[in-house]
């Protein structure tokens, strides 16, 4: 089983005009809502690729039932921690003449010490304990920025896997507890190294120095050319087939899913990987905050090249 943490979920609101203009009324031609935050994506991936997932984090407010009403009309099981806020809302707006995307994001509510307190003793004392835990995105107001750090510690004392997607200094902060997975794009492991990666032989250079530094198996996300992945026997570089993007978000999440699926099945880098990649494109072949498809994962599959460097 693999658990997934969302400190910061969200309730994803996606709205579609014909042309985004500005200082004029815009009517909206479309308007969906879907579960947000980057762990929730990971939970919601797995349970679409036919794995046992289960999704952790603060939920509160109306937006928060909502948001639980649509994981149970997916399937997915969860186990949120109440929280006195209002989860966040963010707005995506798309402009069906240019196909570009506006994000709106909100910080996420505040968070009382208590409301941490039974989180952390929740993920400290896991029941049944999964083979990995996928802590996940932003942190809200009143956590303070080494909580990945603590969560992952306490994790690995239990003998619990651990994969960490975020950026910035949670991050930073949560990269010293040594993770066995990590999945920062290009501009992050820049910010991580303070280096520039300029070009294939640097991002190569920079997977090995994260081995070296002891995660287990290091990830850089190059976008629409796949992923470089390390591990302390092997070097891959994983590329994707070429396909027609309706839009790239949740493709990140998606590709963790599929690499922690496939490692949490028992499967080698290789195929874990080719996984990663299929999951991740297959997530820009849908509309919004939309995810992968599992038919359209399989489908791409075969298409996706490894090659080992």
């Amino acid at each position: 089983m693999i658990a997934t943490v969302t400190l910061n979920p969200s309730l994803d609101k996606i709205v579609t005009v014909e042309e985004l203009v500005i200082d004029e009324a815009n009517r909206w031609t479309s308007l969906r809502r879907d579960p947000g935050g980057k762990g929730v994506n990971v939970s919601r991936v797995v349970h679409e690729l036919g794995g046992k997932t289960i999704a952790y984090g603060f939920m509160g407010g109306i937006d928060g039932e909502t948001l639980k009403h649509l994981l149970q009309q997916q399937g997915v099981p969860f186990d949120f921690t109440p929280i006195k806020g209002e989860i966040r809302s963010n707005f995506i707006i798309t402009d069906l003449k240019t196909r570009r995307q506006t994000r709106i994001d909100s910080p996420g509510p505040h968070i009382l010490k208590r409301e941490l307190k039974k989180l952390i003793q929740k993920i400290t004392h896991i029941k049944p304990k999964p083979e990995f835990i996928v802590f996940a995105g932003s942190v809200p107001p009143g956590v303070p920025a080494d909580i990945y750090h603590q969560l992952i510690e306490k994790a690995k004392n239990s003998g619990i896997k651990t994969v960490l997607d975020s950026d910035e200094t949670w991050l930073k902060e949560g990269i010293e507890a040594k993770p066995n997975v990590i999945k920062p794009n290009v501009h992050e492991a820049e910010e991580l190294l303070e280096m520039n990666l300029r070009d294939e032989a640097a991002i190569v250079e920079a997977v090995k120095t994260f081995v070296k530094q002891g995660i287990e198996i290091a990830t850089i996300s190059r976008s629409k050319h796949g992923l470089i992945v390390a591990n302390g026997k092997k070097i891959l570089k994983v590329t994707p087939p070429k396909v027609e993007i309706r839009s790239t978000v949740g493709a990140g999440d998606s590709a963790i899913a599929g690499l922690v699926l496939k490692l949490s099945q028992g499967h080698g880098i290789d195929e874990a990987a080719r996984w990663a990649v299929a999951a991740g494109t297959a997530a820009t072949l849908t509309p919004g905050t939309e995810l992968c498809r599992r038919e359209d994962v399989e489908r791409l599959l075969p298409q996706v090249k490894v090659e080992m460097l």
